[in-house]
């Protein structure tokens, strides 16, 4: 397993809730371990995991906003992905 990819899971679960999540890099960590990622016509990323699906919005600075963070930790947990779980 990746370490780089497990620091990016790990990030999203950080207090306070981080801003300065890179979505290219975050999107690599969720392939890394089984996510499906597209990205829509409506600037959005679409992550897909055993039939459960989350939707993020692209930003042009290209971080996502503390909002999408929590959405993302939340989605993260009901699929399973968790660092205690990657540990």
């Amino acid at each position: 397993m990746s370490h780089k990819h497990v620091k990016k899971i790990e990030k999203v679960f950080e207090h306070p809730v981080v801003t300065d999540l890179d979505s290219r890099k975050l999107v690599s960590a969720l392939e890394h371990f089984g996510c499906s990622v597209e990205q829509t016509k409506n600037n959005k990323l679409k992550i897909l995991y055993e039939g459960k699906e989350f939707v993020l919005g692209l930003h042009h600075s290209g971080n996502l906003s503390k909002d999408e963070v929590v959405g993302l930790r939340h989605y993260l947990e009901e699929i399973g992905l968790t660092p205690e779980k990657l540990a």
